[in-house]
């Protein structure tokens, strides 16, 4: 069979990307294995723990002897460090909640390995995400469209695209039927990855807690501070805002009569607001930092604000490069430093992060400035 082109595959050392490899072999295309070193110098470092480890790197090198692939470890460590570990720090020094994954794939997967892979005379790359890429005719623009296997779907995470990265992109695992197809994939191609388990850690936390790691590099975010209710009166002590998350019910060690939650963290006073259900929700979201995915405008959407949880309908505007976004019916915790990602139908349309939500009677229509309330304040 003669070959379609010459593919990279981000190989972490799991099964998905381990059958993407696999597959694109058996279609034709010349296949490299890469995997990317980005683990830290730690006193933690565990062989085996988390993906692109030094155990993630042991099963991808027998995964391309197995497949008949040339296999390459690249060092990723001090731009990884600096795009994703500094960046997850930062954010919770801001009380905020990030998404460290988004940041791997923007910057590292689809970003830095997609340009040296087009240095070194590639014409893809392709990783084992849940997703399908095509592109659209008619908008005469490249779509990044959900997963075939909707509990597998992976798009939240990948909503940084550009319309280039999408045109030297595959995702060979976006139309199987499920997780158990995959690895059933591997199971005939005898690859040894076959039942290894899904990878649920942060990789850079080296297997430990991520509030053990924080209190490692940034130990003022566990320093124990105020509870404080909506009206401001204080009902008790926390041990460090890196141990909380808007809509967090456990760990607030404060005697009530009903159920509480996190509905703010300010860091800056070293401060947890806790509330009710109902505070938690709010109607509408600002966001920043928005990039266009698969089209350049948006107004009736679905708009998903975390990762497990399914889309809303909604009312997308830009005002002022601020993305608004209005639910026709309230979001129990939008959570600052998270991802909101519009869709239309499976289509992503495009993503940005978080800035604060709004309650319905703080938003000002006339003036179109956020005024955050007391309980859902911007970070």
């Amino acid at each position: 069979m003669a070959s379609k082109a010459t593919v990279v595959v981000a190989m972490s050392g799991g099964v998905d990307s381990s059958v993407a490899a696999a597959l694109l072999k058996d279609d034709g295309y010349d296949v490299i294995g890469v995997t990317m070193q980005i683990w830290q110098d730690s006193p933690d470092q565990t062989k085996g723990a988390g993906c692109c480890s030094l155990g993630a790197v042991e099963d991808a090198r027998r995964v391309a002897a197995r497949i008949g692939i040339p296999h390459y470890c690249l060092n990723y460590r001090d731009f990884f460090a600096e795009k994703v570990i500094d960046d997850f720090v930062e954010e919770y020094r801001r009380g905020r909640t990030p998404n460290p994954c988004i940041n791997c794939n923007r910057y590292v997967k689809f970003d830095a390995l997609l340009s040296q892979a087009r240095q070194l005379g590639a014409d893809y790359l392709a990783t084992g995400h849940y997703a399908r890429i095509a592109y659209d005719d008619k908008r005469g623009r490249w779509q990044l469209r959900c997963a075939r296997d909707a509990s597998k779907d992976q798009t939240y995470a990948l909503s940084y695209f550009t319309q280039e990265q999408l045109s030297r992109t595959l995702m060979p695992l976006g139309d199987l039927r499920d997780k158990a197809q995959t690895r059933a994939i591997a199971a005939r191609y005898g690859l040894a990855v076959a039942d290894k388990p899904d990878s649920q850690e942060i990789c850079f936390t080296h297997g430990q807690s991520y509030t053990r790691f924080l209190a490692r590099v940034a130990p003022e975010t566990v320093s124990p501070g105020e509870v404080v209710d909506t009206s401001g009166k204080v009902l008790g002590h926390h041990d460090g805002i890196a141990f909380y998350t808007i809509g967090q019910r456990k760990r607030i060690n404060v005697g009530s009569s009903v159920p509480l939650f996190v509905v703010q963290i300010d860091a800056a006073e070293n401060r947890v607001t806790v509330g009710s259900d109902d505070e938690l929700k709010a109607s509408e979201l600002t966001a920043d930092g928005i990039n266009w995915v698969s089209d350049d405008d948006a107004d009736r959407v679905m708009a998903k604000i975390r990762y497990n949880m399914p889309a809303a309908p909604a009312v997308a505007r830009l005002d002022d490069g601020v993305l608004r976004v209005r639910f026709d019916q309230p979001q129990r915790a939008i959570t600052p430093g998270q991802a909101v990602v519009l869709y239309e139908d499976d289509i992503v349309l495009a993503g940005a992060t978080i800035r604060c939500a709004v309650a319905e009677e703080a938003c000002d229509r006339v003036q179109k400035t956020c005024q955050p309330s007391p309980v859902h304040a911007c970070a």
